[in-house]
C-alpha cells in the first residue's frame, strides 16, 4: 500500500502519526532527554525540548521510509547522495579483505545500510535482536530485501568470516553498553561508556574503519557522507590503542550531532551505565582523566538520577 502512495504524502503522514506519539511518550523519558540536550548542547529550554520533539517525531519518516524500500530500491541516487564514496571503492578494489563502517543512530540509519548495498558496497548489518519475534523478522526482511546481510551482536565469528572475505561490517557506535563491554572515553565533555568493536576489530585484522554519518537535506532526500579511512595503531598496550581510536570515534559522532541535533536519538539513556554500575569515585578518576570539568558532569549525574 505504502509503495502505492507518492512518498511526500507517506512521509508527511508518518511524521503526523508520530507527533501523536510523542504526546502520550512518558514525561521522563522526554525530561531525560531534554535535560541531556540542554547540557550537551548548552541551549535552551524551550531550544532543547523543541530538538528532543524533532528527533522522535523523525521516527514516524524513518518508518515509513523503511516500509518504502521497495520502491526507493528502484530509485536510491534519487533519495540519498552519497559524499566520498570513492574512499570505499578505492580500498574495495584494491584489498581482498573488508573494513569496518561506522556510523551513529542519527537520520534514517536503516537507509543507510541501504544506500551502502545499492552503490555496490557488501554490507553486513549487525543488529541487535528483537524482543519480538516477529518485529525482529519483519525487519530483516526489509534489511535483507534493500540488500544487506544481516548477522547479530553475539555472531563475531561469523562477522570477522565475512570481513576476511571482503564484505564490510557496519557497527553502529553510540548508544550506552555494559560496563564489562566498553572503554571509558570523553563525549559530550562526559565520561562515557562506549562501545569498543570497530577499534577491536580494526585492531586484530589489521582493517580500516571508514566513518560514515547521514543528515536530511531540506527537500525530504538525504545525503550519506563517507569519510577517508583511520586505522588503529598497533602497539604493545592493546588496551590504550583501543582506547585511543574509540577516543577518536567519540569525537567525530560529537561533531556529526552537534551539527545536526534534531536527528540523533536523545530519547536514549545513554550515560544509565555510568550512573549506575560504576562508583562516583570511580567516574570521579575519569572525569580527573579525561580533563572533564567536574561540576558539568555532576549536573548530568543529577539530571539521571532524578528519573
Amino acid at each position: 500500500m505504502i509503495c502505492l502512495l507518492p512518498l511526500k504524502f507517506c512521509l508527511a503522514f508518518g511524521r503526523g502519526l508520530a507527533s501523536l506519539i510523542w504526546i502520550f511518550l512518558p514525561k521522563k523519558r522526554k525530561r531525560l532527554a531534554t535535560e541531556n540536550i540542554r547540557r550537551c548542547l548548552n541551549v535552551t529550554q524551550d531550544e532543547a525540548e523543541r530538538i528532543a520533539r524533532e528527533s522522535t517525531i523523525q521516527f514516524g519518516t524513518i518508518f515509513i521510509e523503511v516500509l518504502s524500500f521497495p520502491k526507493l530500491k528502484k530509485n536510491m541516487a534519487r533519495h540519498v547522495k552519497v559524499i566520498g564514496l570513492e574512499h570505499l571503492t578505492s580500498y574495495k578494489n584494491s584489498s581482498e579483505r573488508g573494513a569496518v563502517i561506522m556510523t551513529c543512530h542519527s537520520d534514517n540509519w536503516e537507509l543507510m545500510g541501504g544506500a551502502f548495498a545499492q552503490n555496490g558496497i557488501p554490507l553486513v548489518g549487525v543488529a541487535k535482536k528483537q524482543k519480538s519475534e516477529d518485529a525482529d523478522k519483519f525487519i530483516n526482511e526489509y534489511r535483507t530485501l534493500i540488500g544487506m546481510h544481516i548477522t547479530y551482536r553475539s555472531g563475531v565469528r561469523e562477522m570477522y568470516k565475512m570481513l576476511d572475505e571482503g564484505h564490510f561490517i557496519g557497527l553502529i557506535m553510540d548508544q550506552d553498553v555494559g560496563r564489562t563491554d566498553g572503554v571509558v572515553v570523553k563525549f559530550f565533555n562526559q565520561a562515557t561508556n562506549f562501545v569498543t568493536g570497530a577499534a577491536s576489530m580494526s585492531r586484530f585484522r589489521k582493517v580500516p574503519i571508514f566513518p560514515a554519518f547521514m543528515h536530511k537535506n531540506s527537500d525530504g532526500t538525504h545525503t550519506l557522507e563517507i569519510f577517508p579511512p583511520l586505522q588503529v595503531e598497533k602497539t604493545s598496550d592493546k588496551h590504550a590503542d583501543i582506547k585511543l581510536m574509540t577516543q577518536r570515534l567519540a569525537t567525530l559522532i560529537e561533531e556529526h550531532i552537534k551539527k545536526y541535533p534534531d536527528e540523533w536519538f536523545w530519547l536514549h539513556d545513554r550515560w544509565k551505565s555510568m550512573r549506575v554500575e560504576f562508583e562516583p569515585e570511580e567516574v570521579a578518576e575519569f572525569e580527573k582523566s579525561l580533563g572533564i570539568n567536574n561540576s558539568s558532569a555532576d549536573d548530568f549525574a543529577r539530571a539521571g538520577s532524578s528519573d
